[in-house]
């Protein structure tokens, strides 16, 4: 693995913007050249990452975006991008943009490069408080690792290098929001505290699985649940109808129902819980390829139970019930109903992430339960003259 060099860029630097078809699949296999040697990257599914960059991801319908890639001596060595989302300019004013997707070899001057080119193009389009990295918005992966670098980052989650904290903040960036990721055994003992509530709600909250039957309702009842839940949140952006629909269709055959548990409060559904099989256990063997027999080998790992870790990474409990016992009860519920159904399909522990730092409440919940902050992501700011 690279170390921070003690001098500065040998050969020419170059950073290139992109452009179409070829430029996108450029783009895309950039983190291959740059993690070459680091056994903790774990490379991402090809196809994937062709349609989330491409015009069919409803991301674009209200955000617009350019990305770069860094050469040195006509090898790439880096890549960043930067977006303008007219969805969280509606919400927190019209000068904010955003950069990410940012990989770069362990060079100050390449680094650099890439962090000026996405702010001057910024800086064009009117933005002068700029924050990341988000690939593309905070509803996707986020956050720069700044802590927990001893283990692989589990699926739909970042990965970066302890260089690039250094580097970002020699270009002036500074933090802004520290997001955790907390890891749980799955055959943890329910506090006495959470059977108490837990029987004091019995009568009034019901959970459920998903209903597959009914999936386009399902998800947006969820979608309806998370944008409640967390519209209060820092960074807050809703989920349009079409970005929810289309994560739940991506997700649809990789998930059991019994995977999703949602709180009926009263016969209201008012909380809900995913819990995703980790598939960055399986994708290092792919190396970014389904085809020809990856797609057969990653059903294979699913439909044998022998992935054994999971991840959370969505949850919600509707507005009105934060910070009351009800509200506490509800989030019980649905942390403990899918564990007990992953743990009999062989999942072991668990990555509910993430969690904002100052959710206390939740924290809370986390740790009673045994839960243990593991990786720390942090959401860089700057502002510009």
């Amino acid at each position: 693995m690279s170390i921070f060099p003690d001098h500065p860029s040998e050969g020419k630097i170059e950073i290139l913007p992109i452009s179409g078809f070829r430029g996108v699949g450029k783009f895309i296999d950039v983190p291959w050249q740059v993690y070459a040697d680091d056994p903790l990257w774990v490379p991402p599914l090809r196809l994937e990452r062709r349609l989330y960059f491409s015009r069919f991801n409803p991301y674009f319908k209200h955000a617009q975006w350019q990305g770069w890639i860094a050469y040195r001596n006509n090898q790439p060595v880096g890549r960043i991008s930067a977006q303008i989302d007219e969805l969280h300019r509606q919400r927190y004013g019209p000068d904010t943009g955003h950069f990410g997707m940012l990989e770069s070899i362990n060079d100050e001057t390449v680094f650099s490069g890439l962090i000026q080119a996405a702010e001057d193009w910024l800086v064009k389009r009117g933005a002068r408080q700029i924050s990341g990295p988000f690939n593309f918005s905070i509803n996707q992966e986020c956050g720069l690792l700044v802590q927990g670098f001893d283990t692989p980052p589990v699926f739909m989650m970042p990965y970066s290098p302890r260089w690039y904290v250094n580097l970002l903040e020699q270009n002036g960036y500074h933090p802004g929001k520290d997001l955790l990721a907390y890891w749980l055994e799955t055959d943890f003992e329910s506090p006495p505290a959470m059977q108490t509530i837990d029987r004091k709600y019995q009568h009034r909250i019901k959970i459920r699985t998903l209903q597959r039957n009914r999936f386009s309702e399902e998800i947006e009842i969820m979608r309806n649940i998370f944008n409640d839940a967390w519209s209060g949140n820092w960074g807050f952006v809703p989920f349009t109808q079409e970005e929810f629909a289309e994560l739940g269709s991506s997700l649809r055959w990789l998930v059991p129902d019994e995977f999703v548990q949602i709180a009926e409060m009263d016969g209201e559904p008012v909380a809900f819980m995913a819990v995703l099989p980790n598939l960055n256990e399986v994708l290092p063997d792919l190396n970014g390829n389904l085809f020809p027999f990856g797609w057969l080998h990653l059903v294979n790992k699913l439909k044998s139970n022998s992935i054994t870790t999971g991840r959370v990474p969505l949850m919600g409990v509707r507005k009105q019930f934060h910070h009351t016992l009800s509200g506490m009860a509800l989030a019980f519920k649905v942390i403990d109903a899918p564990r007990k159904i992953a743990r009999t399909r062989g999942i072991q522990h668990v990555e509910l992430s993430w969690v904002f730092e100052d959710n206390l409440p939740m924290r809370a919940i986390l740790e009673r339960i045994g839960g243990k902050e593991y990786k720390r992501y942090r959401i860089y700011e700057k502002t510009l003259a």
